[in-house]
């Protein structure tokens, strides 16, 4: 469908319906920022995870939670 033949369409709609209609982008188009927005965020590397283990550091070594891992897979 062209942009020209849905303007046409939406012109002849009842006004509660032209509104619904208006409603509706507007809700795609918050929606698809968002996702964006998501999509984003999820692109960029984040150190979240850093000093995670940090409790267990007195207890093992790197190469000893590598083992431990293994052993829990």
């Amino acid at each position: 469908m062209e942009i020209t033949s849905f303007i046409a369409d939406f012109e002849n709609l009842p006004k509660h319906i032209q509104r619904q209609l208006i409603e509706y982008a507007e809700f795609l188009k918050f929606r698809y920022m968002k996702d964006k927005k998501n999509n984003d965020s999820e692109h960029s590397f984040s150190f979240s995870w850093e000093n995670g283990l940090k409790k267990l550091k007195k207890e093992y070594s790197s190469v000893e939670l590598q083992h431990r891992i293994n052993d829990l897979r």
